[in-house]
This record gives structure tokens, C-alpha cells and sequence, in this order.
């Protein structure tokens, strides 16, 4: 994995991905920016057309780790854009548009021409367009409303940019830090038990979760010695069905893995997190980073906890939310349903060995890594879900 910075649409965003990762495949299933389409993924269609330091680049052949430290503008960023909205408008009068998968490309790409050429020729229009593919309007409207922006605005006196931002020459992301990128490579080898922290980048970055749930439970222990726990990391651990961990734990960096089976379906993903905490507040956030090398999916997560007191300071009820963003193959299948239900049941294995560790017990997990029982997990959910069926057919619930 390979931390990457960059400024997309005016924010600042640091992202660990793997080093074949795409710029295209980083802002569509990091970064949620869903308006840079993919098409071809040769770089021939153009739909996937992005800014890279104000110049249109094919983001779907670029790998994102050339582009460390660069400034990316996509389509959403151009929402307030003058020229994009005048393109858009003109797109519009001119019916420059059918299906419209191609039209974010589209604008990216003509924003430029407008930019650049000094006068509205049809022909350097049509050149300029020439990489970006349509299989709708057959061109003539795109043409048209490209033409009239450029009329427009050399009517209003706003000169041309010869060069349109471009200072250096060289492939998307030339200039930038991304040039000792090699440096920061995982190594070649085959990646063995040994060579797991090459997995995880050094520093754990923060993120926003795709997904975010909210559970809670509740033990009969106060508040102060459920925190206390809290802090043994090794403990809280053999708690969590599934996790191992290697090394010595320490706060700010916390290696090792959680193991999962369900049915045909299982993942093991190695990574790391770092640990706060708000004792002034009894709360506290995990957040890591792991990547299943099987399936070649990564996953962040972040667990936020707050304890908050009950019956009178003799029990505690813990109030988790647990985000998360999942890519690779793992994500086709990860249905936000069956995450929530699975990890209603993680939470709930999870009390009960907190509970048990707090009175001095042994956790019914093993400290090594354990699959989870996938059978009974999945028999679970159907278990569940008919009973929520049945209780909106006979509008009522209850058990029989």
C-alpha cells in the first residue's frame, strides 16, 4: 500500500492504496466522485477525462501514485466553474447531449478548447474533441456549443490562454514528489508473515467511511473499569471474534489482522490502526487500514465508542459507530444489509466476551484467529428476515 496526497476540487484528501490503482478507480470507489465515468479503460474514449493540474488527462491509464501531490479537478469540482457553466448551458441549447455518459468528459475536454484556442475554428474544435467519444449526437450539437462559448467569450474581450495551464512537460503528474514513487513501492517478494507490515503504510491515515453504523450494548460494570479495559489493547482484541495481533501493540500503531469465513466467502485482512482516547469524556476511536491479498480488497474502518453510565454507575452502556469503505471484489458482494446484520452479530459476540473478560472471565474466543461460524451467522439472517416478512404481511410481531 502507498500513501497518496492529493488536492481534489480545493481539499486536501490522503488515501493508502495499492500502487496499480488508477486515478479513475481512486476518485470513483475512494473518493465517491462517481462523475468521472469509465468506458473503455484504454484511454481511448475519453469518458474518464479529468483535470490534473489544469490539464485534461485520460484518469483511467494513469495510475493515482504518479499524481502524488498533484491538484485534480473533476466534474463535481466544476459545478461553480464560469466556463463550465457556460458550456453546460450551450450543451444544452444545442441538444449537444443524449444518453450524457460521455458529457462530463465532454466538458472537461471542451473547457480547455475554450481556454486555448484563440478564435472559434470548427476544425481545431473538432481536433480538440477528437479523443472524446460519443455514440449519440453525432458530434454536430457538441461541436455547435463549443463554437458558441468560444464566440461568446472572445466577444466579451476574455483573451485566450495559449498554454492553459500547462508548465511541464512529461506524462500526467510530471513535476510532482510522485517522481520517487519507486521509493515507496511494496516489495516485489512474495508477502509472507514476516513481511506483513509492508502491507499497512506507516502512518494511519484519517478518512471519511462510506458506511457508518450505530450499535450499542450494554455491561454490568462501571463506567471506569470498562475504560480501564479499554486501554489494554491485547484484551480488548481477544474480545473480537476473528483478530490477531502481532507485535507489540502501542497506541499510535497497532498490527495485526481479523479473519472471517462465511460459507464460501472468507477474507483475511492484515493491516493496522492507532488508538485514541478521551478520558475526560470516556471515549475513544480505532481507526485502520487492512487489505485481503485473496481478493485484493481493501477495507478502512473506524470505530468511534462513548461509555455512558447506568443505574446509577453500576452498569455501562457502550455506544459504538463503526464506519467503514470497502473496494476490490469484497465490495460486489458486501450489500449494506448484510454488513449491518453481520455486524450487529460481531458486536453482540463482542459484548459478551467484554463482559465475561470484566468479571474476571475467559473471552469464548481463542486469542488466535478464529473463522466466525458462518452457518449459524447466515441461518441468522434468514431466521431474521422471515420474521420481519411475517410481521408485514400479518401486521403485527411477536413470537408463535
Amino acid at each position: 500500500m502507498n500513501t497518496v496526497e492529493l488536492t481534489v476540487n480545493k481539499r486536501n484528501v490522503q488515501r493508502a492504496i495499492e500502487p496499480r490503482t488508477s486515478l479513475a478507480d481512486m476518485m470513483r470507489d475512494t473518493l465517491d466522485l462517481t462523475g468521472t465515468h469509465l468506458g473503455c479503460e484504454h484511454g481511448v474514449c475519453g469518458a474518464c477525462t479529468i483535470l490534473v493540474d489544469g490539464v485534461p488527462t485520460r484518469s483511467c491509464i494513469t495510475f493515482a501514485t504518479a499524481c502524488d501531490g498533484a491538484d485534480i479537478t473533476t466534474i463535481e469540482g466544476l459545478d461553480s466553474d464560469e466556463i463550465a457553466t457556460e458550456l453546460r448551458a450551450a450543451f444544452t441549447r444545442e441538444h449537444a447531449l443524449q444518453c450524457g455518459y460521455c458529457t462530463p468528459g465532454m466538458l472537461v475536454s471542451a473547457r480547455d478548447l475554450v481556454l486555448r484556442l484563440p478564435e472559434a475554428d470548427e476544425k481545431a474544435i473538432r481536433v480538440g474533441m477528437s479523443g472524446n467519444l460519443c455514440r449519440c449526437t453525432g458530434y454536430v450539437g457538441i461541436v455547435r456549443a463549443v463554437k458558441s462559448v468560444i464566440e461568446a467569450r472572445r466577444a466579451r474581450d476574455i483573451a485566450s490562454e495559449p498554454n492553459a495551464g500547462r508548465t511541464v512537460l512529461g506524462p500526467a503528474g510530471s513535476g510532482h514528489k510522485a517522481c520517487t514513487v519507486s521509493e515507496k513501492l511494496a516489495p516485489t517478494k512474495p508477502i509472507t508473515t514476516e513481511a506483513t507490515a509492508a502491507i499497512a503504510p506507516l502512518a494511519i491515515p484519517d478518512f471519511t467511511p462510506s458506511t457508518v453504523m450505530e450499535q450499542s450494548f450494554t455491561v454490568a460494570h462501571p463506567p471506569a473499569k470498562v475504560f480501564a479495559l479499554f486501554d489494554d489493547i491485547a484484551a480488548v482484541a481477544s474480545c473480537l471474534p476473528g483478530a490477531t495481533l502481532t507485535g507489540t501493540p502501542r497506541p499510535e500503531r497497532v498490527e495485526g489482522g481479523i479473519k472471517v469465513k462465511i460459507g464460501p466467502i472468507s477474507a483475511n485482512f492484515d493491516g493496522a490502526a492507532r488508538v485514541e482516547r478521551d478520558e475526560a469524556h470516556l471515549a475513544g476511536r480505532i481507526i485502520g487500514i487492512g487489505n485481503d491479498q485473496r481478493s485484493r480488497s481493501t477495507t478502512q474502518g473506524e470505530i468511534r465508542y462513548r461509555l455512558v453510565p447506568e443505574a446509577d454507575g453500576a452498569a455501562t452502556r457502550v455506544e459504538l459507530a463503526i464506519g467503514y469503505s470497502l473496494t476490490g471484489m469484497l465490495a460486489q458482494v458486501g450489500r449494506s444489509d448484510l454488513v449491518r446484520d453481520l455486524a450487529t452479530r460481531l458486536v453482540a459476540e463482542f459484548a459478551g466476551n467484554l463482559d465475561r473478560r470484566l468479571s474476571g472471565g475467559t473471552p469464548s474466543v481463542p486469542t488466535a484467529a478464529a473463522d466466525l461460524n458462518g452457518i449459524s451467522l447466515v441461518f441468522g439472517l434468514f431466521r431474521d428476515r422471515a420474521a420481519r416478512m411475517l410481521q408485514r404481511f400479518t401486521g403485527h410481531g411477536g413470537a408463535t
